[in-house]
């Protein structure tokens, strides 16, 4: 079995040897490592995507939009990726981005993983008509984990998830009175202990 750093090693140089420059070719790496730590065929997809590339053109969107459509070729998975990735701070307060025409988007995955933890914020993919959830880079969820990955995606929207928690108030009080059997009541020698200065002052 290859170790992580053997995949992120190989998935970088096979990167730069396709075209990509040290920089992008770096992100592959990670990104590959992370699919294939979440048991996702990184790997398999890189070397489709690539062997794709010697006879087809992909279109490099470099700065994101709402609505985003290619006008001849499908997105290169990768560049927009890493644009995605250097552009999250501004996209987040959009809330929701489209695209039309993605190539191998299991490759884009990783990289808006990547972008949820930056941004700490929970991320939804609806990838045509599946649904992925990315979770601040922890782990990836998704309805097509046994199913395999389409190789273009007509629709791919992302969506960010507002911070809140997944209980109700009442609920958490609950709970926290609950927890309130734990607490010491405070006794005089506790008091004593804490109080900073003992009883002898050598002033």
């Amino acid at each position: 079995m290859k170790s992580l750093s053997e995949i992120e090693t190989t998935a970088k140089r096979a990167s730069k040897a396709a075209g990509y420059s040290w920089g992008v070719s770096e992100e592959i790496g990670k990104s590959i490592r992370l699919l294939e730590l979440f048991s996702l065929p990184g790997i398999k997809y890189l070397n489709d995507y690539f062997n794709e590339r010697k006879n087809n053109k992909f279109e490099n969107l470099k700065l994101i939009s709402e609505k985003n459509i290619s006008a001849h070729y499908p997105f290169c998975p990768i560049i927009l990726g890493v644009s995605f990735l250097d552009q999250v701070n501004k996209l987040e307060d959009i809330k929701n981005i489209e695209f039309k025409n993605v190539a191998y988007p299991l490759l884009l995955i990783p990289f808006l993983s990547r972008s949820s933890e930056i941004i700490g914020k929970k991320i939804n993919v609806r990838l045509n008509e599946n649904q992925i959830r990315l979770n601040l880079n922890v782990n990836i969820s998704s309805d097509l984990i046994n199913d395999e990955f389409p190789k273009n995606a007509a629709n791919f929207v992302v969506n960010f998830f507002e911070n809140k928690d997944n209980f109700t108030e009442e609920e958490w009080e609950s709970l926290y009175k609950i927890s309130e059997d734990t607490f010491v009541e405070e006794s005089d020698s506790l008091k004593q202990a804490g109080a900073g200065a003992g009883l002898t002052d050598n002033d």
